[in-house]
């Protein structure tokens, strides 16, 4: 089932400055998407224009209704036509994980994966972070998920970079996500750690169903992990299909030599 459609996608910040140009891509449920390019190619863009961390200048972005909760009807919603509150159920159910990990360092392991659940609360007790024993049994099986259950009351900033990855792929499933966007999840650790975190998030998407579009670094990982590649060029989709057809010369055309 197609979960999600990009048609035509343009960003600009300003007229001489086109970030994205007319990208359109199809992305099936639990598949798992490599995005490539060179640095400043648009795939962080891509990214954060799916959940609108980022304002598309034209263009439209389309979720599979049942993304929502809904039952599957063969409807469509457009992100950009959301409201603030449809806006809100989509994030639920559309994680994201950065590069830098973006969890609180002076907080428990524990209460930054409860975080990512705040979405599912009632506005006074996001307020006071006040979380059900249900809650506090989800994050502590979620922390088990990515091999991190011993050090769920330890605080953030003791554990390492690789670790702390992990910690935000927990919090993320604490939105019981159908859709993981993860903006080069792996790109400020070594390689043997790069594929620690990957194969936990691997494993994790393929176990759950959940469709998984990730920044990726370099050629290798994307070879190893992804199920397709789309490597971007100057805000262009340059290459679309299977990883087996990822061959040397579209990795030429898209690096120009430069890998």
């Amino acid at each position: 089932m197609t979960l999600l459609q990009v048609k035509e996608l343009c960003k600009s910040y300003g007229p001489s400055v086109p970030v994205l140009r007319s990208v359109s891509l199809k992305v099936e449920q639990g598949e798992f998407l490599g995005l490539i390019g060179l640095s400043g190619a648009g795939k962080s863009t891509l990214l954060r224009c799916i959940n609108r961390l980022v304002e598309p200048t034209s263009g439209e972005i389309l979720f599979a209704q049942a993304i929502f909760g809904d039952q599957a009807d063969g409807s469509w919603k457009d992100v950009l036509k959301l409201n603030q509150r449809e806006l809100r159920l989509l994030r639920r159910r559309v994680g994201m994980i950065f590069q830098q990990f973006n969890i609180v360092k002076r907080l428990s392991v524990i209460d930054n994966v409860l975080s990512g659940g705040l979405g599912y609360q009632p506005p006074l007790k996001s307020c006071l972070g006040l979380f059900s024993r249900e809650d506090r049994g989800r994050a502590l099986a979620n922390l088990d998920r990515v091999g991190l259950l011993d050090h769920a009351y330890k605080r953030a900033d003791e554990l390492s970079g690789g670790e702390q990855q992990r910690v935000a792929i927990a919090r993320t499933l604490m939105q019981r996500p159908a859709v993981i966007l993860a903006d080069e999840p792996v790109s400020s650790l070594d390689p043997k750690l790069s594929r620690v975190v990957l194969d936990i998030l691997k494993r994790i998407c393929v176990e759950d169903g959940i469709t998984a579009l990730a920044s990726l670094h370099t050629l290798d990982l994307a070879r190893e992990y992804a199920d397709r590649v789309v490597a971007l060029k100057a805000g262009q989709i340059f290459f679309d299909g299977p990883t087996k057809d990822f061959t040397e010369a579209v990795v030429e055309g898209v690096y120009g030599g430069t890998k």
